[in-house]
């Protein structure tokens, strides 16, 4: 939290600066920063994409293929655990008294 807060404080001095606020009007400036952002978007998006190639090649599964193996799993387990709901209540000591 140290590192958010310090950052937060130079933050808000860095917007009180007449000199950086004149900066951030200038369209040039904003449509650099604009284009950094979507090059970092790209870079990633491209690295990810060579990572996911890799792992194929080699036999690794990707993350996307973990994550959907996860919610593959979780579903199946809720479909498991309505099934068995009723059979926990037939002859069974945790049966509910019938009145």
């Amino acid at each position: 939290m140290a590192l958010k807060d310090f950052l937060t404080k130079q933050g808000l001095k860095l917007m009180q600066d007449p000199r950086f606020m004149k900066l951030v009007q200038d369209e040039r400036f904003m449509s650099a920063v604009m284009q950094a952002f979507q090059l970092r978007g790209r870079l990633q998006s491209e690295f990810d994409e060579q990572v996911d190639r890799i792992a194929k090649g080699v036999g690794l599964a990707t993350r996307r293929e973990v994550r959907e193996l996860k919610r593959t799993i979780r579903r199946m387990q809720g479909e498991l655990d309505r099934d068995r709901e009723p059979l926990k209540y037939e002859g069974g000591s945790d049966a509910p008294a019938e009145d």
